[in-house]
């Protein structure tokens, strides 16, 4: 029987240069992957943000667009400006936010603190799944249906606020969801032994902890419906005034503007106003991401 032979000093050394040597190719290649993915992933993004830049920059830097509406405006000559458009924009989301933002959290609050598996968690999970896939047509057709056909209520600002609702509820649930499932139980069991109730837990510690994730979360929602078109075709009609009341008359709004700009023919200044109303879309959901960045960072807890 013979021995076995053990390596050699020198054959370990370039058995270790080898396997080093392999593993930082490997660890390259998967670098340049990685850099790749990203870069092809970005690609889209910036090309899309410095296209409506470009071409929606010109027209947004003309006093009239945030001074004017477009009432007696033709669409074939230049002038006019977009304030009714984003007054009804700004107020549809306004109403849908304040219906929205306050279920979806305590649907959220009560799935992860109070439901514990019963029956009605599992439901109410349920729905928000489904809801969380349904198209905004769907749910616009729904509100005509049920607020228009059958209630006999007015197409209006608040028929496309209770459309986007159902858009804007699920991922505000799934979203807070997350963020208060990531809150340590720690602070929640220290709290519950200094004597805390529950409520006041939720309140003062969980909810205040979370803050920063709840927060961008509403804004991505926010950020969602804003862009919405199919709600406000369907639900309210088209107007070239002002109008603050979204309970009675017509609304116009960004998407529909575009919408409508973009039946009204081809011609350079129609072209211009939908380049416009897209960059100030964008401008509008940059400064709501931007003021929830600081909201949430000032009013949150560092844990």
């Amino acid at each position: 029987m013979t021995n076995a032979v053990a390596p050699s000093k020198s054959n370990k050394n370039n058995l270790f240069v080898d396997i080093s040597g392999s593993r930082k190719a490997k660890d390259k290649i998967a670098q340049i992957i990685i850099y790749l993915s990203i870069i092809i992933a970005l690609a889209p993004l910036v090309w899309v943000l410095a296209t409506v830049l470009f071409k929606g920059l010109p027209v947004m830097l003309n006093a009239d667009w945030w001074m004017f509406d477009m009432t007696g405006q033709p669409n074939s000559m230049p002038g006019g400006g977009m304030v009714h458009a984003i007054i009804g924009t700004i107020t549809q989301v306004f109403v849908t936010s304040l219906i929205s933002v306050p279920i979806g959290v305590f649907t959220a609050v009560y799935l992860v603190e109070y439901a514990n598996g019963n029956f009605l968690g599992r439901i109410t999970t349920f729905m928000v799944d489904i809801l969380s896939g349904v198209p905004s047509i769907v749910a616009a057709l729904f509100v005509y249906a049920m607020w228009v056909t059958t209630l006999g209520f007015d197409r209006s600002g608040f028929a496309v606020a209770l459309a986007l609702v159902l858009l804007m509820v699920p991922i505000i649930v799934r979203n807070t969801e997350e963020m208060l499932r990531i809150v340590p139980m720690d602070l929640r069991e220290a709290s519950f032994a200094l004597g805390v109730p529950k409520w006041k837990t939720i309140l003062k510690i969980v909810l205040p902890t979370a803050l920063s994730g709840i927060v961008t979360g509403i804004m991505l929602a926010v950020a969602r419906v804003m862009g919405e078109s199919a709600p406000v075709l369907i639900l309210v009609g088209s107007t070239p005034a002002i109008n603050w009341d979204v309970f009675e008359g017509n609304q116009n709004s960004l998407p529909l503007f575009m919408l409508q700009m973009y039946r009204a023919g081809n011609n350079p200044y129609v072209l211009e106003r939908i380049w416009g109303a897209a960059l100030t879309l964008v401008i509008l959901v940059a400064a709501l991401m931007i003021g929830a960045r600081i909201v949430s960072k000032r009013f949150s807890v560092k844990v």
